[in-house]
């Protein structure tokens, strides 16, 4: 296929598969946001998603293949860029290179690096020292604890460095991202490129401050 065969086809499908996974970080980050009105909150929140098991393992499916696409269409384009120029990340002549331009296959890197340490500590629940415990509920019901499990991981330093970081790298990576990934579709023109460059920052600014706060609040003590 041509979309996998040439520089312009895999640059399309990276923007197609980068978009969905901004849409994904938004519903993310609001579901996330329930943590904020403590246990009841992201308790039920996790409990309805529980309830919705075909559509979760079907936005997992779509996640989980768009983001293994993305990571090797994004390493095959930037070592076609290497081996073009000895500048290392190219970008278009109409952007003009920042840090973030420029380091982008880092920081996806470290994103990429840290969704497999999120998804084995949280959703496979794998990694050491996690407090997994149930709530019982009015009436006798039970349901998993997710703001006991959150809260316990991240009142450690370490966990939620990790956390901050791998935010700050989000951020980077999406600073760039959402703007390039307009213009590689062609809905971009001089008048409008700008104007995506500034909803990209100001989206990338969302999501570091939304699912940064949590670790950060956690560690504070402030939610607890």
């Amino acid at each position: 296929m041509r979309l996998f065969s040439d520089s312009i086809g895999r640059k399309a499908v990276m923007a197609v598969t980068g978009l969905l996974l901004v849409v994904f970080l938004i519903g993310h980050l609001l579901g996330n946001m329930t943590i904020f009105k403590g246990a009841a909150g992201i308790n039920s929140y996790a409990e309805h998603l529980h309830q919705l098991t075909p559509v979760v393992w079907g936005n997992r499916i779509v996640m989980g293949l768009a983001i293994v696409l993305h990571i090797i269409l994004a390493i095959q384009v930037t070592l076609e860029n290497w081996a073009a120029k000895p500048v290392k990340y190219q970008v278009s002549r109409s952007l003009r290179a920042t840090f973030s331009s420029k380091n982008m296959i880092w920081t996806g890197v470290i994103v990429a690096v840290f969704v497999g340490y999120h998804l084995l500590q949280f959703t496979i629940r794998a990694t050491p020292g996690l407090v997994l415990q149930s709530e019982v509920l009015p009436g006798g019901a039970e349901r998993f604890d997710v703001f006991t499990m959150v809260v316990t991981s991240m009142q450690g330093a370490l966990v939620a460095a990790v956390y901050v970081v791998a935010m700050v790298a989000v951020f980077l990576h999406l600073k760039h991202g959402i703007q390039s990934l307009f213009q590689t579709s062609g809905l971009s023109n001089a008048v409008m490129l700008p104007r995506y460059g500034i909803a990209g920052i100001l989206l990338s600014v969302i999501f570091l401050i939304g699912f940064g706060s949590i670790p950060v609040v956690i560690l504070l003590g402030i939610l607890k």
